[in-house]
């Protein structure tokens, strides 16, 4: 029995030893894996230590780049300057931020909602960094395989423009993350929106949201309508590129995705956004648009004079007329367009002052955007015949008359053999006749007569500030001019005998109201006695009636003016006035070239015509001061035969008794006797 049980024992002996040992690899496999789960728990812990290191570490060197934070303050926002028209339009804004500031409480509550729908949906949700947002923008980027959309809240778009270039680089992020939570931590989420709506670029120079509301719907950012507020919402993210005024069908699509999102977030109804849908925004060039960027220049430059320096947001009143602006930069664009290149001429200005010297219009340039030097104010030209007034003014203030007969044949004055531009001399003629038809030899023989200092002397005296050369050619505009001086000088024509300063900013005030400067009278008083101011207008009007100006048309309008043409055809002007308005065109190139045998009588007459056409429309007839209702021209240009002006009178000047020359020529003598001294 003993044996039996040993030898029972014997044989379970290795039944046992087995399931020992199933048991022990068992026992094994399990502790291998928590071993495994172990030390990847144990490995991500370490890598994630790591990683929480190096981060705080790239947090710290991308900080120790940054200005201190405790130093950090939103830069102050350099002043804005609105120059604003006659009827109180705004004609343009200067100043590096563009437009004035608008409260976000003053602003429609769907124009800020439009921004939020399509930038940021989660402006009041995050603080500064939307974590779902770049998820969803790296998903979607993803997935089409290129850049479509963007994770920067409205918070990093405005760190941006305060404090950063827009340079697109892992660094400009991390520091724009780092001033967004910053700007989360110091403003409260309605300053924030304030600030970005009144920072962001919407392209064309336009910053902020009242800049872009009046460079591209002229109206104020209070008052823009859905459509309007959803394409300028749309327009942040490619300005260049979506603008209305270059793309237009970009702009409007880009619209339905903001008007579809605002929807989207119930931030309008369905009804709203059909309205919008169905009367899409349409950019709108304002009256002289590209031209009115001549008179902003010309206002930043005096303004200085005016005030000092500029510390706050001003508005400009100006004495501009948007009307008139857009009219004379329509005259003169579509006059070259038309007729520039086969002319030979390629730039021109134009210049319209009320008679009192007030600046309605004023045109620099045929495009401001190619060019940006101010013809009408900046550039000095030779006048040319448009000089001569002032020689005839010289003349009969010192005693001749309109019927004064003067000898028009060739001329010597020390070698130099003035001509006409004609070559045809009509001999014994009238100066009404003479200034008509632009006679070079008798404003030469004028302006020796009575001296070309006298002649200088009187151009200064009606506000020709250029340096002027005393010499016989000075009698044909061979002394350079400005076209805003000269058009200046003969507003004293046009109100009867009275110094004018040409200016163009009425008033200077704050945004708030006050005022900071007021243009005062200038009472610079008389400087042409009242008759010979008639004289002198009733001759100038010869030149439109029957004289060089003949093509020029204002019906209904007593009219006068000169014309002007510059040595080798290198300028063409034309000076015309009534009681209501003087205007200045000047043609010629930026070169100096010649042009195409172009003379003043020609393109710049039609300008004017065109232009003085819509600039006395409804406007009260106004007579010229001293000048009857009677032309002169039935006497001065008789069908046939001679003169029919009575011989001149003895005349004198302030040198001395000079008696008048006669047809026999001793004119002549009297010139010789002067030049080199024989008496």
């Amino acid at each position: 029995m003993d044996a039996a049980r040993d030898s029972a024992r014997s044989e379970d002996r290795p039944a046992k030893g087995g399931a020992s040992r199933k048991r022990k690899k068992k026992s094994s496999g399990g502790g291998k894996q928590r071993s495994l789960l172990g030390r990847m728990a144990y490995w991500s812990l370490v890598l994630g230590l790591w990683a929480f290191i190096g981060a705080i570490g790239v947090i710290g060197w991308v900080a120790a780049h940054l200005p201190p934070i405790q130093s950090l303050e939103v830069p102050k926002r350099p002043p804005s300057i609105q120059i604003v028209g006659l009827n109180g339009r705004v004609l343009a804004t200067r100043g590096e931020m563009g437009g004035a500031a608008v409260a976000l409480h003053d602003m429609p509550q769907f124009l800020h909602k439009a921004f939020l729908a399509i930038e940021d949906r989660r402006f009041y949700a995050h603080h500064g960094i939307d974590l779902f947002g770049i998820a969803r923008a790296v998903g979607a980027n993803v997935t089409r395989r290129g850049v479509s959309q963007g994770g920067s809240t409205i918070t990093q778009q405005l760190a941006k423009n305060l404090f950063l270039t827009q340079e697109r680089t892992v660094m400009r992020k991390l520091q724009e993350a780092i001033l967004a939570i910053w700007l989360e931590r110091k403003f409260s989420k309605d300053e924030i929106l304030d600030l970005y709506l009144n920072r962001v670029y919407f392209g064309a120079g336009a910053y902020g949201i009242e800049a872009a509301a009046q460079r591209y719907f002229s109206k104020s950012a209070t008052k823009l309508t859905v459509a309007e507020a959803a394409t300028l919402a749309g327009l942040v993210r490619s300005p260049s590129r979506l603008a209305p005024t270059r793309n237009p069908d970009g702009a409007e699509k880009r619209a339905q995705i903001v008007l579809a999102a605002m929807v989207d977030m119930k931030f309008i109804t369905d009804d709203m956004a059909k309205v919008a849908l169905m009367e899409p925004a349409h950019a709108i060039k304002a009256p002289g648009a590209g031209s009115i960027g001549y008179v902003a220049d010309w206002v930043m430059d005096v303004l200085d004079d005016l005030i000092g320096r500029v510390e706050q947001d001003i508005v400009v009143e100006t004495s501009v007329d948007p009307t008139l602006q857009a009219a004379a930069e329509t005259a003169l664009v579509e006059e070259l367009t038309k007729n520039g290149a086969k002319s030979g001429v390629g730039q021109g200005a134009v210049v319209a002052l009320s008679p009192d010297g007030a600046v309605r219009a004023l045109v620099g340039g045929r495009n401001y955007a190619e060019s940006q030097f101010n013809r009408a104010v900046a550039a000095k030209r030779q006048p040319g015949s448009a000089f001569k007034p002032f020689v005839y003014l010289t003349a009969v203030e010192r005693g001749l008359t309109p019927e004064t007969v003067r000898e028009d044949k060739p001329i010597t004055v020390k070698g130099w053999h003035p001509e006409n531009y004609s070559r045809e001399y009509f001999g014994p003629v009238s100066l009404t006749k003479a200034l008509a038809l632009s006679l070079n030899t008798v404003s030469v023989r004028l302006t020796m007569e009575f001296g070309p200092t006298a002649v200088m002397r009187t151009a200064h005296r009606l506000g020709i500030s250029s340096k002027l050369e005393p010499n016989a050619s000075l009698a044909l505009g061979t002394s350079e001019v400005s076209v805003l001086e000269l058009v200046g000088a003969y507003a004293a024509f046009a109100n009867g005998g009275l110094a004018v300063s040409p200016h163009v900013v009425e008033r200077v005030r704050t945004a708030n109201g006050k005022l900071l400067y007021e243009r005062k009278d200038d009472n610079l008083g008389r400087i042409i006695e009242e008759r010979y101011a008639g004289m002198m207008n009733a001759m100038m009007q010869e030149t439109l009636i029957a004289g060089t100006a003949r093509k020029a048309e204002l019906p209904g309008w007593p009219a006068a003016g000169k014309t002007g043409t510059s040595q080798d055809f290198r300028d063409a002007w034309f000076l015309g006035y009534t009681g209501h308005l003087v205007t200045g065109v000047w043609l010629g190139n930026d070169d100096s070239s010649p042009t195409k045998k172009t003379t003043g009588g020609g393109i710049p007459v039609e300008i004017w015509s065109k232009f003085m056409k819509a600039a006395h429309q409804g406007v009260p007839m106004v007579g010229l001061p001293g000048v009857s209702s009677t032309p002169l021209t039935a006497g001065l240009f008789p069908p046939s035969g001679g003169s029919r002006i009575a011989p001149p009178a003895p005349v004198s000047n302030s040198e001395g008794p000079v008696r008048a020359a006669s047809a026999d020529g001793g004119l002549d003598n009297w010139l010789i006797n002067r030049l080199f001294g024989r008496r």
